[in-house]
């Protein structure tokens, strides 16, 4: 979703063609994990990183806080 300001503000049948119930979501942000929540619903599963303040390079953060391929894969398979 390139633009969530842009999706919030159509209408609720746009909403439901790009996302309609029942289809498997999963979210991925190198961000607070929180606020995709409303667009992937409950059944749905968000990768997301709600830590702040670590320095280390980025490819060894993204390993310890869990935010790596394998687990995007976990959680696609999970919602499926």
């Amino acid at each position: 979703m390139p633009s969530t300001n842009t999706f919030d503000k159509q209408d609720a049948a746009y909403k439901e063609s790009v996302l309609p119930k029942g289809l498997p979501r999963v979210a991925v942000e190198a961000g607070v994990s929180d606020f995709w929540r409303k667009y992937v619903g409950l059944e749905g599963a968000v990768i997301g990183w709600d830590h702040f303040g670590e320095s280390a390079p980025a490819d060894e953060l993204f390993k310890e806080f869990g935010f790596t391929p394998e687990a995007v894969a976990a959680a696609v398979k999970g919602v499926l």
